[in-house]
């Protein structure tokens, strides 16, 4: 097993993507808009993914948001609203939001459990501060410690007991960012007691997560050359030391324009630096192959901790699907009328 999660390219696996992963074993995949169609195409998809590396202790993950960043939906799939939804309405009655909340991330974890996703990359424990770029904008669960802190935890605890391993983003927070890292790289020059009160919190609160990703951002505060993902310093010292994050550390995409160098200088730098999976997501062969001829098998360990964390969520109850529907509409139609 390589410690790499990859994309690929379409809505079913070509004869070289097929032979590709056959050979490299990746740890897992990732899905897009583009590899998405209808509930048995997805669900066929990821049997391939499995069968093509001989293994269920699989990761395939996806990006099932909410709101702008939503890519199984419509006709197929409900339509979820953004996280921020729940930390607007949370001021006015937290524990209605809560309910809704939590509801909410049953529903969406059922919908990727039943076409063998089991891995979602939520939630956002980014605090976003005025002056900061929109990626993040209603993706946030709130604009207080407090409020990510404790709807994160709904949402982590609500995607476990649906089936689905949550990820916790993006480590050490990307709130202050005021460009988009897909396109620059952002640079934070916060003093460092500021980001360990606000930026820091909620990951630390919530430092049991299973999975974590990074962000690709400069704190100047702790390393002034190295945006996060590549920096030894902020992912020893700072997500590993003082958010005590001990669970699975993945890098976000790694074909972010925010990076310089080869994706294969990226990635060694990534795994250097004390991240335990890539993350590369375009589906492009040419990068997948630089990325899988650098990296090395990920060891007994890689295995051990995937293995485990599949087979944890594995035991989960199925939801009621129905009685939960209800129960959702019930308390977001109450929830509308505070916002």
């Amino acid at each position: 097993m390589k410690p790499v999660i990859f994309g690929c390219a379409g809505p079913a696996l070509s004869d070289a993507e097929r032979a590709f992963f056959e050979t490299e074993q990746p740890a897992g995949f990732i899905l897009f808009a583009r590899n998405i169609q209808s509930p048995q195409q997805v669900k066929t998809l990821t049997t391939d993914l499995r069968l093509c590396v001989d293994r269920n202790d699989v990761l395939i993950a996806i990006d099932q948001e909410g709101g702008r960043v939503q890519r199984m939906g419509s006709p197929h799939w409900k339509i979820y609203p953004p996280m921020g939804t729940f930390g607007h309405a949370a001021k006015v009655d937290f524990d209605l939001a809560a309910e809704a909340l939590k509801l909410n991330c049953l529903l969406l974890a059922d919908d990727l459990r039943r076409v063998g996703v089991n891995v979602d990359c939520l939630p956002l424990l980014d605090v976003p501060q005025d002056g900061a770029d929109n990626v993040i904008g209603d993706r946030a669960l709130g604009a207080t410690v407090d409020m990510v802190s404790g709807l994160g935890r709904i949402v982590i605890d609500s995607l476990q007991e649906a089936g689905v391993l949550p990820v916790m983003k993006h480590l050490p927070g990307h709130g202050r960012a005021t460009v988009d890292s897909h396109k620059l790289l952002p640079r934070v020059d916060t003093i460092f007691e500021e980001l360990v009160n606000t930026d820091f919190a909620p990951f630390r609160a919530l430092s049991d997560c299973p999975l974590g990703m990074t962000a690709h951002i400069v704190y100047e505060a702790i390393d002034n050359e190295l945006p996060a993902t590549l920096s030894p310093t902020v992912v020893g010292n700072v997500i590993r030391g003082l958010i005590g994050f001990n669970g699975l550390l993945m890098t976000d995409d790694l074909s972010m324009q925010a990076l310089s160098g080869s994706v294969g200088d990226r990635a060694i730098g990534a795994l250097s630096a004390g991240c335990d999976l890539i993350l590369h997501c375009n589906g492009d062969m040419k990068e997948m192959r630089q990325i899988a001829n650098v990296l090395p098998l990920g060891g007994e360990s890689l295995r051990h901790s995937v293995g485990g964390m599949i087979e944890a969520i594995g035991k989960a109850t199925p939801i009621d699907r129905k009685e939960t529907e209800a129960r959702y509409v019930a308390k977001m139609r109450a929830l509308n009328k505070l916002i």
